[in-house]
C-alpha cells in the first residue's frame, strides 16, 4: 500500500506535468472508483490544475481557479501515472484525465476489488473529508509523539497505522520504524520512557526520509524495505531471522533479538492452521 514516502514521491513527480495544459476531457471513470457525482467530473473540463498536493496518504489536485479539488486515495492496489503525449495508456482505467496537449493522468488498479477512490469536491468539502487526519508523520517530534502516545494505551504497531493519530504511516513503514527504534510492535504506547519516545520519533523521521529518497530513485519494495516482507531473512543489524505475526488485513514483521528480547511472538493465525 502506498504510504507517505511513496505518495510524496508520486506527488513530486506529478506536480509539474499536471500543470502544463488545461483538462480537455475528464473521464471516463470506473463506477466503483468515482465516489462523488456532484459536481460532475465534466466540470473539470477547460480548467487547469494548480499542481499536486498531499495530505497523509491522499493526493490532492486543486484547480487554479480555486473552485474544485480532486482527491485520490490509492488504497492498496491503485496506481496513478502521468502519460506523456502519444504514450499508450490502459484501455479501461479507473480514471482518465486528458489534457489539451495530449498528456493524460490515469489511475489503474490491479485485481477485482476496486478500493481506490476518486472524489471531486469543493475546497470546503475536501477540508471536511480530511479533517479526521492526525499530524503529518514527517512533522512529528518527540514532544508531540509523547502526547499522542499518552492519549490512550495502544500497541505501537496499531497506533502508528492509525491515520487519526498520525497521518501517512501504514503497515510497511510501521514495521521499518519499529525495527529501527528497537521497539516491540506489541509494546504499549503509555509504557514508553523518554529515551524510547526519542528513539521512536527519530526513527519515524529518518525512516520516512530514507523511504522517500529511495522511492525517488525508483527503487522497488525489495530494495527499499529492510524488514517488511522479509520473513526468514537475516536482520541487517544482528543477523537473527526476521519473524512475523499474520493478521487478516496486515502482517507484522520484526526481529526477535532487536525488538522483543529474543522472544518470538505468537502467530495466532498460523497456530489455528496447525491445529
Amino acid at each position: 500500500m502506498p504510504e507517505l514516502p511513496e505518495v510524496e514521491a508520486l506527488r513530486r513527480a506529478l506536480d509539474g506535468p499536471v500543470q502544463r495544459a488545461p483538462i480537455e476531457r475528464a473521464g471516463p471513470a470506473h463506477i466503483a472508483t468515482l465516489k462523488t457525482f456532484e459536481p460532475p467530473l465534466e466540470a473539470l473540463e477547460g480548467r487547469r490544475l494548480a499542481g499536486a498536493n498531499r495530505r497523509g496518504k491522499r493526493l490532492l489536485f486543486p484547480t487554479v481557479d480555486g473552485e474544485l479539488v480532486i482527491l485520490i486515495h490509492l488504497m492498496s492496489a491503485g496506481r496513478l501515472a502521468y502519460l506523456e503525449p502519444g504514450a499508450k495508456g490502459p484501455k479501461q482505467p479507473g480514471l482518465r484525465l486528458r489534457f489539451a496537449d495530449g498528456g493524460e493522468l490515469v489511475l489503474t488498479e490491479a485485481g477485482a476489488k476496486k478500493r481506490a477512490g476518486v472524489w471531486l469536491l469543493r475546497p470546503e468539502e475536501a477540508q471536511a473529508e480530511l479533517s479526521h487526519l492526525g499530524p503529518e508523520a514527517d512533522t512529528v517530534d518527540a514532544e508531540l509523539l509523547a502526547e499522542i502516545c499518552s492519549a490512550e494505551s495502544r500497541r505501537l504497531h496499531s497506533l502508528l497505522r492509525d491515520q487519526r493519530a498520525i497521518a501517512g504511516i501504514g503497515r510497511g513503514w510501521a514495521n521499518e520504524i519499529l525495527h529501527a527504534s528497537r521497539l516491540s510492535p506489541f509494546a504499549l504506547s503509555r509504557d514508553l520512557d523518554g529515551e524510547q519516545l526519542a528513539a521512536l520519533a527519530t526513527a519515524i523521521r529518518e525512516e520516512l526520509a530514507r523511504g522517500l529518497d529511495l522511492r525517488e530513485r525508483g527503487w522497488n519494495d525489495k530494495r527499499v524495505y529492510r524488514i517488511h516482507g522479509r520473513l526468514g531473512d537475516a536482520c541487517w543489524r544482528c543477523g537473527e531471522q526476521i519473524a512475523r505475526v499474520d493478521y487478516e488485513e496486515h502482517t507484522v514483521f520484526y526481529c526477535p533479538r532487536c525488538q522483543t528480547g529474543g522472544r518470538v511472538l505468537k502467530d495466532r493465525r498460523l497456530s489455528r492452521l496447525l491445529k
